[in-house]
């Protein structure tokens, strides 16, 4: 097994080392979970990839969004360039699954456009966990939806190797039984063909393809090649294929399901019938016996996935086989580690996948549209998923009550690199607030620094937009009907000094990143909502700490018990930064961040996020086929808007630079 090896110029740093080395401990001696309590800018990140290099197990991150995942691949690509990293998440560009409502009679067929890119990513760590230990795997939610059995897989593979005879016939027709598609002319991903006594094939999980020369029946030479240029790359002894797609079954387990659905088919005909449902009997039959026909005839159907309980031997209820099976075992179980990433939204959401899809299936079973084993076509039901991830890290700067209680230990990372402190914070009444605000502007604009004020309403914004403006002072405000692009020239322009003050309803969200913003103020921050939860001012709080004089003062007639609590937090962080600081002879200083980084791409963690799926898209059309260009664009578009609606505007940025580069 090659080692996990961490690759970077960084030691670890403030009470990183403290972290890395506890929560190593704890992963060996058996701990099944516990909980990284990070703050924000304190490096989380690295002390998850030291830890994978203290532990030298396989390991999973789950996180709770594409966005946030891609972030994270790039980085631990970073930081473990001799070993296997890969990136599964879903590989929708647009998926519309299938539903019946059933007040409206309105029967939804599933639409979906998949990004080849994505399903190449997705299929390439796969592979990994068949070939190789030292594999990291950044994922979604998507890691809990079923997949082939890892023993079918594994079956599924065509090995080859040089000196070798074989049936090139049956290799052939071994191919066409993984997916592959046979083509003579252009060989792109997923295909193969046969010219004389070569034999090239694209596998479905790579960038590169094989060459396979033969000697009559006996295998020459094999080489990796670039199938754009025909260089060649590497001369190999052995090759070995695996499926084009995820879920695939040998023609025999095939063969062998067929009866149990028939079987199944037949009965639920009889009940449907007898509870008066003809039209949804002869529904169901009309569409199970063309799917059986294309199962008998092809191996495959559109929708093989909801047979797939029967394919795979399962009984009812049975829970499917997932990524995470994929991973290795030992005799006490699970022998991976996983990273739960910003663990008090992951956990809640990972929870919710099985009742959502459990309620649109069991309407597609009711009507006729499948049959009953097509519910046990779904995600792992939560306690299904901790029985499967082995030893677990929660991260998070905010992690909820039942993660700290279900953990074997907390660890803390309190101290940023940087020195910088959390903000001070103070309490002050609303009567008066626009004055008070007024003067604790005008103090950062006299130190050259810049404000945020947060609002609960979008009325709220534009009136005291309004106020300040009249009170001579340079202001702007953001919200959802402001034009989606827009928003990244406005936070430039802020950071540039071309207006002081900006007001907005959640404007801390992850992307945004304002080192020139000292002061925050939160108006009506005593009021009961998402926006000032416990949760939510602590990452407001959090946020605030890029800058050296950072100060967020809450406006409110009442204390809230989230803004005690989150008052306490912050206060209890900033004395223990504060002492080591002294002890360390630390100073801390601003952060300084070049103003172009805002627009550039490349230039911040937010572009280079950007980047990437901008690149994974491309690579998923032919930009010189007008048809090829005009799906590009729309999926760009596409990708603009969703980063617009979630308030990542250099993302956002960074996609339309590319519409318009591409003539869109």
């Amino acid at each position: 097994m090659r080692l996990f090896e961490v690759v970077s110029p960084f030691k670890p740093a403030g009470d990183q080392g403290a972290a890395i080395a506890a929560l190593a401990a704890g992963v060996k001696a058996g701990d099944q979970y516990q909980t990284l309590k990070g703050v924000t800018g304190s490096g989380k990140t690295f002390t998850m990839a030291k830890i994978i290099e203290a532990t030298q197990l396989p390991t999973l991150i789950v996180s709770h969004n594409k966005t946030l995942a891609a972030q994270l691949f790039r980085e631990f690509k970073g930081f473990f360039p001799h070993n296997a990293v890969e990136y599964f998440v879903s590989y929708y560009d647009y998926y519309q699954p299938e539903a019946y409502v059933a007040s409206r009679d309105l029967y939804i067929e599933k639409d979906a456009s998949i990004n080849k890119e994505i399903e190449r990513m997705r299929l390439s760590a796969t592979r990994s966990l068949m070939e190789r230990e030292d594999v990291i795997i950044v994922a979604t939610v998507s890691c809990i939806y079923g997949l082939a059995t890892p023993e079918v897989y594994r079956e599924m593979s065509s090995a080859f190797a040089v000196g070798e005879v074989i049936d090139v016939d049956a290799l052939i027709r071994r191919f066409v039984e993984l997916q592959y598609e046979r083509n003579d002319a252009v060989l792109e991903r997923g295909n193969f063909r046969r010219r004389g006594d070569t034999l090239d094939i694209f596998p479905a999980y790579l960038e590169e393809a094989y060459r396979i020369d033969l000697d009559w029946d006996t295998v020459k030479r094999i080489r990796r090649f670039n199938p754009i240029s025909g260089e060649y790359l590497e001369e190999l002894d052995r090759a070995v294929i695996y499926p084009a797609k995820q879920f695939v079954m040998p023609l025999y387990m095939v063969q062998r399901a067929l009866d149990k659905i028939r079987a199944e088919l037949a009965a639920r005909y009889e009940e449907l019938r007898s509870q008066g449902k003809v039209l949804e009997a002869e529904r169901l039959k009309t569409r199970v016996e063309y799917d059986i026909v294309m199962l008998d005839e092809m191996g495959y159907c559109p929708g093989i996935e909801n047979y797939s309980a029967p394919l795979a031997g399962r009984s009812p209820g049975d829970p499917p086989d997932t990524l995470i099976d994929y991973f290795p075992k030992n005799a006490n179980g699970p022998a991976h580690l996983t990273f739960i990433d910003e663990s008090h939204v992951s956990l809640p959401q990972i929870g919710a996948m099985y009742a959502g899809d459990r309620s649109r299936k069991t309407n597609l079973v009711e009507y006729g549209f499948r049959l009953p084993c097509a519910l046990d076509n779904r995600p792992l039901r939560y306690d299904e998923f901790v029985s499967r991830v082995g030893k677990t890290i929660y991260v998070s700067a905010t992690p909820s009550k039942a993660e700290i209680e279900n953990s074997k230990q907390v660890v803390e990372q309190l101290i940023r690199p940087t020195g910088l402190l959390d903000p001070e914070v103070d309490v002050r009444p609303s009567e008066g607030q626009m004055e008070d605000i007024y003067a604790e502007v005008c103090q950062r604009i006299d130190a050259g620094e810049r404000s945020l004020i947060l609002t609960l309403t979008k009325k709220m914004a534009e009136d005291l937009t309004d106020y300040l403006s009249h009170r001579e002072l340079k202001v702007r405000y953001i919200h959802s009907e402001v034009e989606t692009i827009e928003r990244v020239e406005i936070l430039t322009q802020l950071r540039q000094g071309a207006f002081d003050v900006l007001v907005g309803i959640n404007l801390l969200r992850e992307g945004i990143d304002l080192p020139e913003v000292s002061f925050i103020a939160i108006l009506d921050a005593d009021k009961i909502g998402f926006l000032r939860s416990l949760t939510s001012l602590i990452q407001i709080i959090g946020r605030a700490a890029r800058n050296a004089a950072g100060k967020v003062v809450m406006y409110a007639d009442r204390m809230s018990d989230a803004m005690r609590e989150a008052i306490a937090e912050t206060n209890r962080r900033r004395a223990a930064q504060i002492a080591y600081n002294k002890k360390h002879g630390i100073t801390p200083a601003t952060v300084k961040k070049a103003v172009a980084d805002i627009l550039v791409r490349h230039a911040t963690e937010g572009q280079e996020t950007a980047a990437a799926s901008i690149e994974v898209l491309k690579k998923s059309y032919n930009i010189l086929i007008p048809s090829e260009k005009k799906k590009l664009l729309a999926a760009l578009n596409a990708e603009m808007l969703e980063h617009a609606k979630k308030l990542e505007f250099e993302q956002a940025a960074a996609v339309r630079d590319e519409i318009q580069r591409l003539g869109g």
